[in-house]
């Protein structure tokens, strides 16, 4: 969420579910100069945007008195500014680091929590109730009122100031009107002990949400806070989040990485199972990329900063979570409008049974009116209204810990749906770079074919010598200098190496040069057939050797597609780039090719699997493939892909595996079973609640068991997403 002048941002403590959010959002619009609200129960934040004349004092009271903290979050540029006018660089790291902390601030452990410490006033309560009822068997009655009000005071304050700022059938308003008409039927004892049972709901449930939200915030603190950059010639020690793009730092062996970044000097093993989950050490070279985040392991690196610490990978998942879960889906949106008419049915219900048997069956009125608040109690929507949003936010929040982002609720259950995937082949199915997959050697040995080459392409930057160059450094070739070195335009690079002229160059350019016969053609035009690229070694005008090259599948490919197969997902490639490598792509890894696409050629298709039925997600990683990520049904930005594919696709695969759109559609259907667990577990408890009360089996005491029951196992279902993970390679 940018920053404006008429934006403002509040932390509020207490927010843990979407009717806490409906209740903030309800009172907040009515207020003079609100423009737009929108909450993130994730990070507990509210935005305000706002004409410039709203009181947000009176805002921040207003939400004070619905019973949460409130506390306003700095801006940056409030910050940013507070920095230029303070030229001490304690200063500004101290301001900086009030700023980060103050997004990602630990919640406070539960006892000492508003909620834990009423919960445990309202239970010490309860007990000497008990016990001077015990002493003093007259005096019970008034013991068990002292003790429920210890409880209900805070949640009838909340309930009208929630009725005052348009939310009048609150949990909070039917949690008051039962416990006070138990009170005036005589079941103090009772009406003391459900508002107790009611407390203890509200803070498992708090307790719960807590921990969905420490499972994406907690990524922010895998960034150490302080980071060794070199200036000047000398390393000094800066807050992490002061680090500019381009800036150097040092990381030793055993230390985090501090930002996102290319390495520019050194070579080390580096643990990323903090941030993609996978538990084998991937070795980066110069020019490689890292995350922030990760741990170096056994090597000295120089990294020059590519991010900063508001736009690297864990801040881009943390916010785009946050800001995910502010989008609703379907099934969320049905039960919030469900939960409209819902409420006020079951108010209805329970007054027509608390009144209509007394006044025409001649029952008792103590007894219906008995049933009638136990209705009401059980009619709470809590478990109902929680069901969705919490199964979503902890599915969303698996998924970003596992480098899946998915843009809100919607996105997420539309994977479920999916039928059908078209991949973009080169960088997606792709590694996206060329390397020499062949060495063929004519009266040359392979070794010295390929020392020659790499003799002649060194210090060139174009991808096929930088294939030829590390295939040399992995095969530990020796590369002798180059003499006279030289690019031949269009038809490859001459040089003289250990007295010889050597030509590296295309068939056709080194047919120029030296006579090929059958079986030289031949190999050339097998190699074609796979869809490599062939340069040819000549030395002293004599076909020495070739050297093969192609963009090779992603190491996950093919287990990837075979994934989607067994789940009975079509798969498609669609590619730009020839035919003839295109098909030897897709042989290899079994899919279906289209090739030679221009990037309207991709949306069609997209939009033609679409009219045959299919539901469509498209997978890509360049401009290139825009079109074709807005036209589908879900479009998937893959790994490092262009801030273009990621602003225009609806989710993310940060770590480039194949395998993880498989993942996603799992996760979302996952997600979808789970919510329907929680719906039926809600809706069905009730249910049962509903008919036991009425014939007289159960009261009060079940009433609230039902609710607070149904709410906490609804969020510890939803909480066992957390610990989905997803196949890995």
């Amino acid at each position: 969420m940018t920053a404006t002048p008429n934006q403002a941002r509040f932390r509020v403590e207490g927010m843990e579910c979407a009717s806490c959010a409906t209740k903030i959002d309800n009172a907040i619009r009515r207020m003079p100069g609100i423009v737009e609200v929108s909450t993130s129960i994730t990070a507990q934040v509210l935005t305000v945007q706002h004409d410039g004349n709203a009181d947000l004092r009176a805002l921040q009271k207003k939400i004070g008195g619905l019973g949460y903290r409130v506390a306003p979050i700095a801006m940056k540029d409030d910050t940013d500014r507070a920095d230029a006018g303070d030229h001490h660089e304690g200063h500004a790291e101290r301001t900086t680091a009030m700023r980060s902390d103050d997004d990602h601030r630990p919640s406070a452990a539960w006892w000492k929590s508003r909620k834990g410490l009423l919960t445990i006033a309202s239970g010490i309560a309860l007990a000497a109730a008990y016990g001077i009822g015990k002493l003093f068997p007259d005096t019970a009655q008034w013991a068990f009122i002292v003790a429920m009000l210890v409880g209900l005071v805070p949640i009838a304050q909340r309930a009208i100031m929630a009725a005052l700022a348009g939310t009048p059938l609150s949990i909070e308003m039917l949690m008051t009107v039962a416990a006070v008409g138990a009170v005036i039927i005589g079941a103090g004892e009772e009406a003391a002990a459900v508002v107790f049972l009611f407390l203890i709901g509200e803070l498992l449930e708090g307790v719960a949400a807590g921990r969905a939200r420490a499972s994406i915030q907690g990524l922010a603190d895998l960034v150490p806070k302080i980071a060794l950059v070199e200036r000047n010639r000398e390393t000094v020690s800066i807050a992490a989040d002061r680090l500019a793009v381009g800036d150097v730092v040092l990381v030793r062996p055993g230390d985090r990485i501090s930002a996102d970044g290319e390495v520019t000097e050194g070579s080390s093993e580096i643990d990323e199972s903090p941030v993609t989950g996978e538990s084998t050490p991937k070795r980066k070279n110069v020019g490689d990329t890292v995350f922030a985040g990760t741990i170096n392991t056994d090597g000295v690196l120089r990294i020059r900063v590519t991010a900063t610490s508001e736009d690297n990978t864990i801040a881009r998942v943390i916010r785009l979570v946050a800001e995910a879960q502010e989008s609703k889906a379907p099934t969320e949106r049905f039960i919030d409008r469900f939960s409209r008419y819902y409420t006020p049915g079951v108010m209805v219900a329970a007054a027509l049974v608390a009144v209509v048997p007394p006044l025409l069956l001649g029952g008792s009125w103590g007894e219906w009116v008995y049933k009638g608040l136990a209705i009401l109690l059980i009619g709470c929507p809590c478990a109902l209204v929680i069901s969705t949003p919490a199964a979503i936010a902890a599915g969303l929040s698996a998924g970003a810990r596992r480098g899946l982002l998915m843009k809100g609720g919607v996105v997420l259950e539309t994977f479920g749906k999916i039928t059908a995937v078209a991949f973009d082949k080169t960088g997606t199915l792709t590694e996206g770079k060329p390397v020499v997959t062949d060495i063929v050697s004519f009266g040359t040995p392979e070794k010295q074919v390929l020392s020659l080459a790499a003799a002649l392409e060194t210090g060139s930057s174009h991808p096929l010598a930088t294939a030829i160059l590390d295939r040399a450094k992995a095969d530990k070739a020796a590369v002798p200098p180059a003499t006279t070195a030289k690019a031949v335009s269009g038809k490859g690079v001459e040089g003289n190496v250990g007295g010889k002229a050597v030509f590296l160059g295309s068939p056709q350019a080194a047919g120029e040069r030296a006579a090929l016969n059958p079986e030289q053609v031949s190999a050339i035009a097998a190699l074609n057939d796979q869809g490599k690229t062939v340069s040819v070694l000549v030395t002293d005008n004599e076909l020495a050797g070739l050297l093969a090259m192609r963009d090779e599948p992603r190491v996950d490919a093919a287990r990837g597609l075979a994934m989607l197969r067994e789940s009975g997902v079509k798969s498609v490639m669609l590619t730009g780039d020839n035919r003839r490598t295109a098909e030897a792509i897709a042989s290899k890894l079994g899919i279906e090719p289209r090739a030679e696409l221009m990037p309207e050629d991709k949306q069609r298709i997209v939009g033609d699997l679409q009219r045959a039925g299919l539901v469509v997600a498209k997978v890509g990683d360049g401009i290139n493939d825009a079109p074709a990520l807005a036209a589908a049904d879900v479009g998937i930005a893959m790994g490092g892909g262009t801030d273009v594919a990621l602003e225009t696709a609806d989710a993310a695969i940060l770590h480039g595996r194949v395998i993880d759109v498989a993942n996603m559609i799992d996760l979302s259907k996952r997600v979808m079973g789970n919510i329907r667990q929680n719906i039926t577990v809600a809706l069905g408890l009730k249910a049962v609640f509903l008919v036991t009360t009425v014939i007289g089996i159960t009261g009060l005491w079940p009433a609230i068991l039902a609710d607070t029951g149904a709410t906490v196992l609804v969020t510890a279902n939803a909480m066992r997403l957390l610990a989905w993970k997803g196949r890995s390679d």
